[in-house]
């Protein structure tokens, strides 16, 4: 009889476990980075090397150009995220933007202007004139703190200037959260220029978490490297595996989506690349011991009384992609072999998930 007792507890228990937990309710959001790709107005900056996006430059930049550009722009940023959320993402981070008039001009885009997107953004110093910058819907993220820090040449260059790092801090969900916007060194500088990117942004986020131990973290960007680099691997500390993460570092869930899936954002002689990542600090896990995705978004609902990552993935839509030609299933840019294809950037946008309990 007794032992019949304590199986109906059990049992009972368990039922009302379970209708407890279909009761609880979650905030879902999106967050995401996305390379505009030469996001130019038609004016010469001055002392910017911009003078191929002008009318009379290499790509013949004009009104119809630029104005085509942003309207593209602004529709791939206002879809991304709204596969899981229809208000799409809380913020953005960008790379390749020109200045603050671009920002002005792309935010006032439609799609964007309705949901009232602002903007962060510092003039850099980069020679070509594109700096990194962060859209948000200030419904859903609230800045409070912004800052650039600049990148340094550890061989002691000082005739060459790149992006800064942009950092941004507000709170998301109610949570207090770090975004680091990142275009680190182009590949056609050796490997220990993005390794120097990836050691400083480390020396920042841990400099930032000893004096404030709850924050949470999004580094974010065009890295000009795979998930595998020593940049992202080794000198920034972004692990493959959740299990791996250890204090101080990140997760980089892009890892397996290159090397198990194949999948990139950005397409070279045809094979994948995946430059545009986010990774995130350990307080954002709801579980290092994780079999799999589903087993760990099952964790993560479980576990969400803070902001969790939920999932993540590789923004594409159809649009977004050239249909025929030299250049068919890349991402469709701007311009290719010096023809004007009225299209997006050579990179895809990615796309991360966030969930949080409803008190």
């Amino acid at each position: 009889m007794k032992r019949q007792f304590y199986l109906i507890a059990i049992l009972l228990f368990a039922v009302v476990s379970t209708a407890f937990a279909q009761e609880k309710k979650f905030s879902l959001y999106a967050v995401g980075f996305y390379n505009q790709e030469n996001l130019f107005d038609t004016c010469h900056d001055a002392g910017k090397n911009d003078y191929d996006f002008l009318p009379t430059g290499a790509y013949k930049w004009n009104t119809l150009k630029y104005t085509h550009k942003l309207r593209n722009m602004a529709r791939a940023l206002a879809d991304m995220g709204t596969d899981k959320t229809p208000v799409g993402c809380a913020f953005i981070g960008l790379s390749e933007v020109e200045n603050a008039n671009v920002l002005n001009d792309l935010t006032a885009q439609e799609p964007l202007a309705q949901r009232n997107m602002k903007y962060v953004h510092y003039e850099g110093p980069d020679k070509r004139g594109v700096d990194c910058a962060l859209i948000y819907n200030p419904k859903q993220f609230e800045p409070y703190n912004s800052f650039i820090k600049q990148y340094i040449y550890e061989n002691g260059d000082t005739g060459h200037y790149t992006r800064p790092f942009l950092v941004v801090q507000g709170k998301l969900g109610g949570d207090d959260v770090t975004v680091v916007v990142c275009h680190w060194p182009s590949r056609s500088a050796e490997g220990k220029f993005r390794d120097w990117g990836g050691k400083q942004v480390r020396q920042m986020t841990d400099s930032i978490a000893a004096s404030q131990p709850e924050m949470k973290f999004f580094v974010m960007g065009d890295m000009n490297d795979d998930p595998d680099n020593s940049s992202m691997a080794k000198f920034l500390g972004a692990k493959r595996e959740m299990k791996d993460v250890g204090e101080g570092d990140f997760y980089n869930p892009w890892w397996n989506i290159l090397r198990k899936e194949n999948r990139g954002t950005l397409a070279y002689q045809g094979a994948w690349n995946l430059f545009d990542q986010i990774v995130m600090s350990r307080n954002l896990l709801a579980t290092q011991d994780t079999k799999d995705a589903k087993e760990y978004r099952k964790a993560a609902l479980q576990n969400c009384e803070t902001l969790r990552y939920y999932q993540n993935d590789i923004f594409q839509r159809d649009y977004l992609m050239q249909d025929e030609g030299k250049y068919k299933l890349a991402p469709k840019r701007t311009t290719a072999g010096g023809v004007w294809l009225d299209g997006f950037s050579d990179h895809l946008p990615v796309v991360t998930y966030l969930i949080k309990e409803q008190k």
